[in-house]
């Protein structure tokens, strides 16, 4: 499994559903998109700022991630930014790896 945060920010009518059914509700409702695809919602919360959420995913792979990011921001409520997060044991991984690599002009 894989983890992701996940910003939102919602639209006028995403703030008036907000307004009607409360923030109970959409957490519930996204752990339920979670859920759908094999997934589960770690944390939710509401925010200030340049989002109005933060969410932290545990999907399968990116490609649950994708199908979460383009239903709930193709309903027109709320524009997302996906962010896949990676352990630090990811990271020892990663600087293990050999990488042929020329920089640009290089």
């Amino acid at each position: 499994m894989a983890k992701y945060l996940v910003q939102a920010s919602f639209t006028q009518q995403g703030l008036q559903g907000i307004m009607k059914a409360g923030g109970s509700a959409r957490r519930e409702a996204l752990a339920a998109s979670a859920k759908s695809v094999g997934g589960t919602l770690e944390g939710f919360y509401f925010s200030f700022g340049e989002s109005d959420v933060c969410v932290i995913l545990d999907l399968p792979g990116n490609v649950e991630a994708a199908a979460i990011a383009l239903v709930t921001s193709g309903a027109g409520a709320v524009t997302t930014r996906t962010t896949p997060l990676l352990t630090p044991e990811e990271i020892d991984q990663a600087v293990k790896k050999s990488v042929d690599y020329t920089p640009p002009g290089g």
